[in-house]
């Protein structure tokens, strides 16, 4: 029997990111729909440690990116991104899911994988005039998300400087879609 780690031997176990990745993110194929593997995120955000790694190394990549405030994409992004927002002593901007925030908004529409939906942020009550945001969100796939976040930012007076994601997924064109700013990515899929 395996004797459960003690949380100092955690903490030294996922002095990386990467490591923490690897032997936490759980893969579901044909979910949500055939075809795609879902690349689930809840065992590293359960593991103390492991969320530990990957927010010190995502707030190190925004801190780096020159963030004075973070966005972060509903659901994940909102977790992570706070997590970083915190770590920076910045605020965060939660960019919700159409339908989730009381009006006036900003709503821009995209598509991903294997969806279409649209992403909103307040029109009134957040000054993004001229703020330096970095974008954090959990998965990279096609880029439709972040390129949407970006609209959104831009539209409302602010700049994206830099985009922090916990993971990429190979061969759908998402880095290519963010050519605009600089792209950190913690590990990839299937590392």
């Amino acid at each position: 029997m395996r004797t459960p780690l003690t949380d100092s031997a955690k903490q030294q176990r996922y002095a990386s990111a990467a490591q923490a990745l690897a032997d936490k993110i759980r893969r579901v194929p044909d979910f949500p729909e055939e075809g795609v593997v879902f690349e689930d995120l809840t065992p590293v955000l359960a593991d103390g440690a492991a969320l530990s790694a990957v927010i010190k190394q995502l707030a190190d990549a925004s801190r780096d990116l020159g963030a004075d405030m973070i966005g972060g994409l509903d659901a994940r992004g909102f977790l992570l991104g706070s997590a970083v927002a915190y770590d920076l002593g910045v605020g965060i901007l939660a960019i919700r899911k159409r339908g989730k925030l009381p009006p006036p908004v900003i709503t821009q529409e995209y598509t991903t994988e294997y969806s279409s939906a649209a992403l909103e942020i307040p029109a009134e009550g957040v000054e993004l005039a001229g703020r330096k945001v970095v974008l954090v969100d959990d998965v990279l796939a096609t880029g439709g998300t972040l390129v949407a976040a970006t609209d959104l930012i831009e539209r409302a007076g602010g700049s994206v400087v830099g985009y922090v994601v916990v993971l990429e997924v190979d061969g759908l064109g998402g880095r290519d879609r963010l050519a605009g700013a600089p792209l950190v990515v913690l590990a990839n899929e299937g590392e």
